[in-house]
Protein backbone atom coordinates (compact mmCIF):
# COMPACT_ATOMS: atom_id res chain seq x y z
CA UNK A 1 0.00 0.00 0.00
CA UNK A 2 1.17 3.19 -1.12
CA UNK A 3 1.32 6.17 1.36
CA UNK A 4 1.99 9.98 1.61
CA UNK A 5 5.53 11.29 2.41
CA UNK A 6 3.86 15.28 2.35
CA UNK A 7 1.19 15.07 5.08
CA UNK A 8 4.02 17.49 7.35
CA UNK A 9 2.80 19.93 4.73
CA UNK A 10 -0.75 20.10 5.68
CA UNK A 11 -1.51 23.43 7.01
CA UNK A 12 -5.01 25.02 9.04
CA UNK A 13 -6.20 26.88 5.97
CA UNK A 14 -9.11 28.88 4.45
CA UNK A 15 -10.26 28.65 1.62
CA UNK A 16 -9.69 31.43 -1.26
CA UNK A 17 -12.99 31.02 -2.54
CA UNK A 18 -16.32 29.77 -2.73
CA UNK A 19 -15.64 27.88 -6.71
CA UNK A 20 -12.95 28.01 -8.73
CA UNK A 21 -10.60 31.41 -7.98
CA UNK A 22 -9.91 31.48 -11.53
CA UNK A 23 -13.19 30.41 -13.23
CA UNK A 24 -14.42 32.91 -11.13
CA UNK A 25 -12.55 35.42 -12.37
CA UNK A 26 -13.02 34.36 -16.48
CA UNK A 27 -16.70 33.72 -15.73
CA UNK A 28 -16.11 29.87 -16.79
CA UNK A 29 -17.43 26.52 -15.24
CA UNK A 30 -16.48 24.08 -13.59
CA UNK A 31 -17.14 20.19 -12.98
CA UNK A 32 -15.69 19.69 -8.98
CA UNK A 33 -13.25 21.88 -6.44
CA UNK A 34 -10.27 21.34 -4.58
CA UNK A 35 -8.52 22.68 -1.81
CA UNK A 36 -4.92 23.24 -1.34
CA UNK A 37 -4.07 22.11 2.13
CA UNK A 38 -1.00 24.42 2.32
CA UNK A 39 -2.68 27.52 1.12
CA UNK A 40 -6.34 27.01 0.50
CA UNK A 41 -6.29 27.45 -2.95
CA UNK A 42 -9.73 26.62 -4.35
CA UNK A 43 -9.62 25.09 -8.03
CA UNK A 44 -11.14 23.06 -10.48
CA UNK A 45 -10.98 19.05 -10.69
CA UNK A 46 -8.93 17.49 -14.04
CA UNK A 47 -12.63 16.75 -14.93
CA UNK A 48 -13.22 20.28 -15.48
CA UNK A 49 -11.93 22.08 -18.92
CA UNK A 50 -9.41 24.32 -17.20
CA UNK A 51 -8.02 22.15 -14.77
CA UNK A 52 -6.70 24.83 -12.45
CA UNK A 53 -6.07 22.71 -9.00
CA UNK A 54 -3.42 20.64 -10.89
CA UNK A 55 -2.17 24.28 -12.65
CA UNK A 56 -1.99 25.17 -9.14
CA UNK A 57 0.22 22.65 -8.10
CA UNK A 58 2.51 22.58 -11.03
CA UNK A 59 3.01 26.20 -10.32
CA UNK A 60 3.58 26.26 -6.47
CA UNK A 61 4.80 22.45 -5.78
CA UNK A 62 2.36 22.32 -2.90
CA UNK A 63 1.45 18.63 -2.90
CA UNK A 64 -1.84 17.89 -1.03
CA UNK A 65 -5.50 19.24 -1.83
CA UNK A 66 -8.65 17.96 -0.32
CA UNK A 67 -11.87 17.81 -2.37
CA UNK A 68 -13.86 20.91 -1.59
CA UNK A 69 -17.12 19.02 -2.25
CA UNK A 70 -20.49 18.94 0.18
CA UNK A 71 -20.03 15.26 1.92
CA UNK A 72 -16.22 14.35 0.47
CA UNK A 73 -13.91 14.54 2.88
CA UNK A 74 -10.56 12.49 0.99
CA UNK A 75 -7.22 14.03 0.50
CA UNK A 76 -4.96 13.59 -2.70
CA UNK A 77 -1.24 14.13 -2.90
CA UNK A 78 0.01 14.80 -6.08
CA UNK A 79 3.45 13.47 -5.74
CA UNK A 80 2.50 10.31 -4.30
CA UNK A 81 -0.41 9.53 -6.44
CA UNK A 82 -2.72 8.78 -3.68
CA UNK A 83 -5.88 9.08 -2.06
CA UNK A 84 -6.39 9.00 1.68
CA UNK A 85 -8.82 9.60 4.62
CA UNK A 86 -8.38 12.81 6.17
CA UNK A 87 -6.39 12.90 9.54
CA UNK A 88 -8.83 13.17 12.52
Amino acid sequence: MQTCTHLDQIKDVEPSAEGCEECLQTGDTWVHLRECLSCGHVGCCDSSKNRHATKHYHATEHPIVRSFQPGEDWIWCYVDEVVMEPRR
